[in-house]
């Protein structure tokens, strides 16, 4: 009942909604990956279950939240909460953008029963919404770093099947605890503050490339986005990511093309342009240096097929 809920709710972006974990109605917690172009206003609202919480990782898209009084906008590399009791929340998704993002819904006592004894370090607006038990709340703000790896492991979890059930109840309690909480700065030396601030640019700017692999921002609009100069951030990427930059963006690229390849919906063609590749041979080439073999081969090489998986199974 609960995943015909959503799919009616999504109903206009039909394949852009998937459920990765859990049921809001059975357990109180449902995870849902978001990715679709909106060619118009998407009611985003239409999803949200009454008395619940639900956090947003935003990755890409302008999506707004309102109650009436206060608006909550998520702009590109965001994440929040809202929470609503028995009134509907209004929201939105814009117009003419590719939108990305993932949600963790979380039902009233699933909360009440997590932050037990805890209350006096939420976030205000969270803990006011449950000592009042009712009305509304929202909260947004810039997504980490950590924040960013975690959206990406929460589309394609980094351990086997079997284990997917115990994977996501421990993400979910870890976004838990760093969305609804109120962020305390521990004091910290200097040279601590640089490797933690070098870290955090490194993997700001793998998530950043992550997310548009086909377009891939050059080396000066990625020191924009992360905040330091080109010169710098190529070195520190190669010295906390173990390669180059353009050696990182062929890999992620030809991991992706692997999976679309093993899919079986894309062809070696639609795998390379999808991954922002205008020549086969480039592609090929690339592919074969990465992977192991041409593309057209792989799904069926069944040694490089596990190899692969492996790889991607390694945290």
């Amino acid at each position: 009942m609960a995943v015909a809920y959503e799919s009616s709710a999504w109903a206009q972006v039909k394949e852009g909604w998937r459920q990765l974990y859990g049921s809001f109605v059975r357990e109180g917690v449902s995870v849902e990956n978001h990715e679709f172009r909106a060619a118009a206003p998407v009611d985003w609202g239409r999803s949200f279950h009454r008395n619940s919480v639900e956090l947003c990782l935003n990755l890409r898209g302008t999506g707004t939240v309102r109650d009436g009084r206060t608006e909550a906008r998520y702009q590109p590399h965001t994440v929040g909460f809202y929470c609503n009791a028995e009134t509907d929340l209004e929201a939105s998704r814009a117009a003419g953008e590719t939108h990305s993002f993932i949600t963790v819904e979380l039902s009233r006592s699933f909360v009440e029963t997590q932050v037990d004894t805890m209350e006096d370090a939420l976030h205000p607006a969270l803990r006011r919404w449950l000592i009042n038990r009712g009305g509304s709340a929202a909260a947004v703000g810039a997504m980490s770093p950590g924040q960013e790896v975690t959206f990406q492991a929460l589309r394609q979890p980094p351990v086997p099947v079997g284990a997917y059930k115990l994977w996501y109840q421990a993400k979910t309690l870890e976004l838990l605890s760093q969305v609804l909480f109120q962020p305390v700065a521990p004091a910290e030396f200097f040279c601590q503050r640089q490797k933690r601030v070098a870290r955090e640019r490194a993997e700001r700017t793998a998530a950043i490339l992550r997310s548009h692999l086909a377009d891939p921002p050059d080396i000066e609009a990625l020191g924009a986005q992360v905040g330091c100069s080109p010169f710098y951030l190529s070195r520190l990427f190669s010295k906390e990511m173990g390669m180059t930059i353009p050696q990182y963006v062929r890999q992620i690229r030809m991991e992706r093309a692997a999976e679309l390849l093993l899919s079986g919906r894309h062809n070696v063609t639609e795998a390379a342009m999808e991954v922002g590749y205008s020549s086969l041979s480039h592609f090929s080439k690339a592919f074969c240096t990465s992977i192991g073999c041409c593309p057209a081969l792989f799904p069926s090489a069944t040694a490089l097929v596990e190899k692969f998986k492996a790889r991607k199974r390694t945290p």
